[in-house]
C-alpha cells in the first residue's frame, strides 16, 4: 500500500522537527503510543463483551409456520 523508503522517512522526520520542534517530538510519540494502548484496550473489551454474550445466550429454534389450510 505504502512504498515509504528511508528517503521519505527522512524528509518526514525533518518535517515533523520543523513543525512541532525537538523537544516535543517525544511527548507526541507518547501519547500517540497511549492512544493505541487505549485503542487495543477498547477493541479488547468489546470481544470480550461479543464472546459472553455468545456463550450466555443458547441460540434459538427456527421458528416453524404453519402450512396454510385452503
Amino acid at each position: 500500500m505504502f512504498n515509504i523508503g528511508p528517503q521519505e522517512m527522512f524528509i518526514l522526520f525533518l518535517i515533523i522537527i520543523l513543525l512541532f520542534g525537538a523537544k516535543r517530538i517525544p511527548e507526541i510519540g507518547k501519547s500517540i503510543g497511549r492512544g493505541i494502548q487505549e485503542f487495543k484496550k477498547g477493541m479488547r473489551e468489546v470481544e470480550t463483551e461479543i464472546n459472553l454474550t455468545d456463550k450466555t445466550e443458547p441460540p434459538k429454534p427456527p421458528a416453524i409456520d404453519e402450512p396454510r389450510k385452503p
